[in-house]
This record gives structure tokens, sequence and C-alpha cells, in this order.
């Protein structure tokens, strides 16, 4: 009992017999003969690598073997040297957790109760877990101890340790394959983002490089020929403007729209393909290090869920077992479908909403932040970065990151609540339909107002006189002569540097504080006072859903990466810096406040893989629609290729060209008359007043919407032909895993051949049958035979 005499600790200890019955029954594959196959030729470059690589005795706990599985009527076959630390601590935990998982423990009207979830469920238990192998900041004083917690955290939980790399082999031994392969994918997942990172930095530069040096920005700085044109309002109430007034913002966005916008969108097109299709080459390896080549799915996760069994009312015989257990009626399940399916739209519709008032602050604030700009301009420094368009933008950005979390919140709840509703019958099917339902709506959530402004703001406002309104009362948002790119990326900025930010603190400051609270009359009580399980049980527990947030948080951050990538070459960056703070957070909150959780087996990252699969297919069909219709790219192109008459500077007069005249007795609202002002310009390719055809669009308006459809079809064209060529030319499975494959099987079946057939010869080596021993030679020979045709 604990120290409270509230709480009552059982402790299990699983001896070698009851290990090596269920190791056999669970196939548990160990050594059976060391590697015997060369290993790859040193690099000459692996010394430039040695100050972020650790010891070798961490990085590699254990020899490599060629494996097999475990058979009890044959420990002789295996190198087993000591019993008590043959199964590595993962694998003792998963064959307890398989027994408890399993144990009968009542019946009631003729049903069976089995399984410690069921008794955690209803309240028997409040907690069951393994117990960590000692204190993460120091040693144990048992002499049996390995440690390993200590030295995770020594070596991998410390932020210091940032740049080395991950000791994935003892994450394994520790924590088992599922935790392990989570962080495998997410070290992959940020050595990669370098590389994207590299490049997005160097397109970074060239922006700024060119900043003050293209054509169209010094036509709108001009004094002489910016600062006379005469801009139309840009809302009712506002005022007539000069051209040159945005002159900074016109300099910022050429810092993100410009000819390396193009290059690094194709880049990342084929960057993302890269990315996926060296995971699976890297995730075979593991599979085939880490004895998962014939994996099939865990029993745990593919077991009937008690939430299933308790609410069945329904029960039929399984072809299959033959043994009668619960099911649902189809009429039952379609009807707890489609209550699912509505709550989702729901939830969807209410983002939307959402996202229009977000619109309708935008357009109800910019008259407003017109006014107090005004003002403003008189300031040195803020003057020019303070316009409405910007003070609008980052108010509505930091508006709609707090409304997209208190959203989040709620939902997360709701999906788990219709989650249950649906009653999986697995946990295996539960975490999937749990991971659809909530990557589609914070795919919503967090990318709708992005989408908006990528792809509906200023393309839909009408001309001067005759302006689309929404509701029929706020005048549609206009981009900035610049284009909306800069503003997309503004929204880009908030949202994932926000979301980032928010979450690291969410992540440690949370469980550290709760374990604070829970332990805070214990831990300073001496060790014999408060235990082990004492301690392990005051720490926070991880949960069934524990890797699933993990998951959906980074691939909602890959997101960010690829679908808006032409828009902020920096996402990247921002990306890599989160991650190698993720990595040492998550260790750090794996090792210090979280229990140790039930070890499990995993292959690969499972429906994330197709999830992330399908985010790169769409986003490039985003990245060319960003290219092509937010930023300036393609009408610049046509006018210098189509429309320009200066062979000497091609994109001198752009400015002027692609600014369209209004009589100024056509606009109708409310602004300030100024006799001298007669005609307005904007931005637009129109035919002028008092002509045959006036404010019809004209031929050039036609011309840039042709270019743009084209090189949409080209670009996607040319990328998706590039992204299947590469997913063809580069194998799933590296040739060497192959080979070691095929070795381990060929010696594993000679071995078992061998041991048979010896076995076979001890055993009649003392009878004097001749007839038996000629007929057992006779065996013996077909085995032998058997062996060399292997």
């Amino acid at each position: 009992d604990s120290e409270d005499g509230k709480t009552y600790f059982t402790k299990i200890h699983a001896p070698w017999d009851v290990l090596a019955t269920y190791a056999e029954v669970m196939h548990i594959k160990v050594p059976i003969k060391e590697n015997d196959i060369p290993q790859a030729r040193e690099n000459p470059f692996d010394w430039m690598l040695k100050p972020f690589q650790l010891n070798s005795t961490i990085i590699n706990p254990e020899p490599d073997y060629f494996t097999a599985a475990f058979s009890k009527q044959r420990q002789e076959l295996f190198l087993i040297n000591n019993p008590e630390t043959f199964f590595s601590p993962s694998t003792r935990n998963r064959i307890v957790y398989y027994i408890l998982s399993r144990c009968k423990y009542a019946t009631e009207e003729g049903k069976r109760k089995f399984g410690i979830k069921r008794l955690l469920n209803n309240g028997t238990y409040t907690a069951a877990f393994p117990l960590h192998d000692c204190r993460y900041w120091k040693k144990s004083h048992d002499p049996k101890s390995e440690n390993e917690r200590y030295t995770l955290y020594k070596e991998w939980a410390r932020f210091g340790q940032f740049y080395k790399e991950q000791p994935l082999n003892l994450i394994r031994k520790y924590y088992g394959e599922k935790i392990g392969i989570y962080f495998a994918w997410l070290g992959f997942y940020t050595e990669m983002l370098g590389i994207a990172g590299a490049v997005g930095f160097i397109c970074f530069l060239y922006g700024c490089i060119t900043k003050d040096r293209n054509i169209w920005s010094e036509e709108i700085c001009d004094a002489d020929l910016g600062g006379k044109i005469i801009m139309c309002p840009l809302c009712d109430g506002c005022d007539f403007w000069r051209l040159n007034t945005t002159c900074e913002s016109t300099k910022n966005s050429h810092l993100f729209d410009n000819a390396a916008t193009l290059f690094f969108a194709v880049f990342m097109g084929i960057w993302v393909t890269l990315f996926l299709e060296l995971w699976k080459r890297r995730q075979a390896k593991l599979e085939y290090e880490w004895d998962l080549v014939d994996f099939e799915e865990e029993q745990q996760q593919l077991q009937i869920r008690p939430e299933y069994e308790a609410k069945c009312t329904h029960h039929k015989k399984n072809p299959v077992t033959q043994e009668t257990e619960p099911y649902i009626p189809i009429s039952n399940q379609a009807l707890r479908s489609c209550l699912s399916g509505a709550t989702v739209l729901f939830w969807i519709s209410l983002i939307l909403i959402c996202i229009i008032a977000v619109i309708v602050y935008r357009l109800s604030m910019y008259a407003s932040f017109a006014k107090i700009t005004v003002n403003m301009k008189k300031v040195r420094y803020i003057g020019t970065f303070f316009t409405p368009q910007m003070a609008t933008s980052v108010t509505a950005s930091v508006l709609n990151f707090i409304i997209i979390m208190i959203l989040n919140y709620f939902y997360e709840k709701v999906a788990i609540w219709i989650t249950d509703l649906e009653i999986p019958k697995t946990h295996f099917e539960y975490e999937n339909r749990l991971t659809m339902k909530m990557f589609l709506f914070q795919f919503v959530n967090y990318y709708s107002s992005c989408f908006y402004v990528a792809f509906f703001k200023g393309k839909f406002i009408g001309r001067p006189g005759d302006y689309n309104r929404l509701f029929g009362t706020w005048r549609n948002e206009e981009c900035d002569p610049g284009g909306c790119l800069i503003e997309l990326t503004t929204q880009l900025t908030i949202i994932m540097a926000g979301k980032q930010i928010w979450g690291n603190i969410q992540e440690s400051f949370l469980p550290w504080m709760k374990n604070w609270w829970v332990s805070r009359n214990a831990r300073h009580h001496p060790e014999k006072l408060y235990c082990r399980w004492e301690q392990d049980h005051d720490l926070q527990d991880m949960g069934q859903l524990g890797l699933f947030y993990e998951y959906l948080e980074m691939v909602i951050q890959f997101g960010f990466v690829t679908l808006f990538v032409a828009s902020f070459p920096l996402a990247p960056v921002l990306a890599l810096l989160n991650n190698i703070i993720e990595i040492r957070v998550d260790a750090w909150k794996f090792i210090t406040q979280f229990k140790r959780p039930v070890a499990a087996k995993a292959h690969s990252i499972g429906i994330w893989h197709q999830i992330l699969n399908g985010v790169a297919i769409f986003s490039v069909v985003t990245n060319a629609f960003i290219v092509a219709f937010t930023s300036d790219m393609i009408p610049r192109l046509v006018y210098k290729y189509a429309y320009s008459t200066n062979d000497q500077l091609p994109m001198q007069g752009y400015i002027n060209n692609s600014l369209s005249i209004a009589s100024v007795s056509v606009i109708s609202s409310n602004f300030q008359r100024h006799p001298e002002i007669t005609t307005c310009r904007y931005k637009d390719y129109r035919y002028p007043s008092g002509h045959s055809l006036e404010y019809q669009h004209n031929m050039q308006f036609w011309h840039i919407l042709a270019a743009k459809m084209a090189f949409i079809i080209i670009l996607e064209h040319v990328v998706f032909l590039v992204k299947f060529a590469i997913a063809a030319l580069i194998p799933d499975v590296p040739s060497e895993v192959k080979a070691r494959i095929k070795r381990e099987k060929y010696l594993t079946q000679k071995i078992l051949h061998e041991y048979e057939l010896n076995k076979l010869r001890e055993m009649l080596a003392g009878t004097g049958s001749c007839a038996v021993n000629k007929e057992v030679s006779v065996q013996a020979e077909k085995v032998e035979l058997l062996s060399e045709q292997l």
C-alpha cells in the first residue's frame, strides 16, 4: 500500500517460464546467430559527422543478430547468455500486458469477462503501467538495473543534445517499436527539412538582394510616377490615395514574389516526393533491424474493445473461431455513422461561419484603420509599415488564430465523443476513425483562412461604380498594388509560428504543472518512503492516443510547409527550428513527465503516411495556383514578352499598364470630393471610361488568364511527371536490406533443419534396429538434401 493508506499497488513479475511460453505464443523474434554480412564500407567523410554522433554503445546497445521466432522447446538454438536480460524491457512488459489483457476475472449470465482494460474502465483499478527502471536524474541503487531511463535523459532528453543524433535503438529497447518509429520518423522529417530550409533561405536571400532593383517597385516609389498616380478609394468612406504610399509594402512583397518563387515551388514538389520515398527506405531498414519484416498487427490492437462489448446487445458466432462474439446490426451502424457525419459537417460549417465573421471584421475595420494611418504616416519608421492593409491583415490573423485554438479545443472533445458513438470494434479501427475526423477538421480549421487570402481575396471585387458586396453591405477586399502574397505570408507566419509556440508551451508546461501539484507532498520524502511505483503513479498517463496528437501536430505543420510554400519560402526554416525543439521537448516529456507506456509494436507510421501522401499531391495544385493567381509573376511575364515596347528595359511601364482608369463620377460611395480629381486608377485590365467597351475586360486580361491556366496545367504535369518518375526509380526497400532478409530466412531454415536432424540422430543413436536406422538414414538424407536446396 501507499503512504496515504488509500491506494494499493499490485506488482506483477513474470518468471522465465512465463516469458518463454508467451514469447512463443506471440512469435517474438530473438537472436539465433550473429550477423555475418560485412558492414557497408565506411564513408571517408564520416569524421565530419563525429560531433553529431553519440557513443556507439548508446546508439547500438546490442550487437547485430539474425533472428527467428522463439521456441520454448528449442531454447538451445538461441543465443541465451542471461535469461534475466535475454528479453528486452519493452518485450517483457509487452508480454505481461498481453497476459493481463486476456485474463478472465468473472462470468455473468454465461458471458465471460476478461482483460485489464475492462477493469480499468469500470474503476476496479485506477492505473496499470510498467515501472521506470530508475529516476531520470540519477542511477538506481539496484546493481541489476540497466538505468536506461537515466541514459536516455542524459544523452537524448536534454536540450543541450539538440545537435546529436537520436539513440533510436535504445528508445526502441526501452519504449517499444511504436514510440521508436515515431521518433525515427520525426528525426528523418527534421533532417529533410534542413535541405528544404537551406534552399528556402537562399530564395529569401535572393529576394532581399533584388528588393531594391526591380523596376516595378522603383516606378511605384518614384515621386514623379507613383506619386502622381491617384488611386480609387479602397473602401466606402475612404479617400483617394497616391500609389507611392505603398512603396515599402511593395518592396516587402518582392521578398517572396520574385523569380525564385517559381523555382522553390517546383523544388518543394520534388522535395516532398523524395521525403516520402526515402522515408519508405528508412522505414524498411528499421523493419529489418527491429525484426518487423513479417509483422502482423498487434493482437492488443485487433482485440475487441471493452466499450464495444459493453454496448453491444447482439451476438453471433465467429466463422473463424466458432465462438460467440458481440456485434452491432448494420441498421444501427448506419444510424450512428449518419449522426457522426452530420456532427462533423456541423463543426466544419461552424468553422466557415467563423471565417466569414473574420472577413466581415476585415471589411468593416479597413476604413477605421485607413483613418488612423493618415496620422501614423508622420511617425518615423512605424508610419511606413503601418498601412491599412497591413494593420487589417495582422489583427485579422491574430483574431483568426485565437478562434482556431478555441474551436480546436472543443472539437477534440467532440471528435472523441462521436468516435465513441460509432463504437469501433478494435483499437486499430478506433484510432483510424479518430485520425480521419481530427485531420479533416484541423485541415479546414487551420488552412481555410489561408485559402481565403490566397484564392479569394481581391479576386471578385468588381470595379468602381459596380463593386461586389458581401451580403449586399460590405465591399469586397482589394489586394495591395503589390499583390496579396505579402498578406498570405503574414497570415501563414502568425498562424504557423503561433501554433508551434503555443504547442511547445502546452506540451511541456501543463504536464510539469500537473505532476508538480500531484507530488507536492511526497516528492521531498526519501526514496524508501516514496517508492518507485508511487513515483510513477504520480506521473501523467500518456494514454491510448498519446502518439496520435504528436503525429497530428507534425502533419498539420507538414501542410503549412508544403501547401503554401510558394508564398513563404521561410516556412521550412520555421518548421526546422520548431522540430529541433520538438524532438527534445517530446523526449523530455516522455522521460520525465509520463508514466512508462506499455510497449507496442508498429512497423510504420500507419494511416499518417497516406495522409502525408494526399497532402503532398494536393500541395502541387495549391502552389501552382498561388504562383498563377496570388503572385503577379504571370502578368509581369505576359507584359514583358507580349506588351512591352522597350527592348532595353522590358519591364518599364508595367505599373501604368496594370492599372485601369475610372471616372470619378461613377463612384457612388461616400468619400471626400476633390474637384481637381476627375479620374482615378484601380488594379485591373479593363477599357477606360469613354471607350465603346468601357469597363469591360480588355484583351490583355484574357491573355493573362489563358497564360495562368496554361502555366497551371504545364507546372502540374511537369511536377507530377517528375514525382512519379522519382517514385518509380527509388525502390521502397534497399537492395542491402533485401539481401539481409533473404540471408536471414535461409540461415534460419538451415539452422532449424540441422537442429531437427541432430535431434533425430540423437534419439535413434541408442536403438539397435537396423530397419529403423535405415529408415532414419533415408529421412536424414532427405533433410540434408532439402537443406542444400535451400
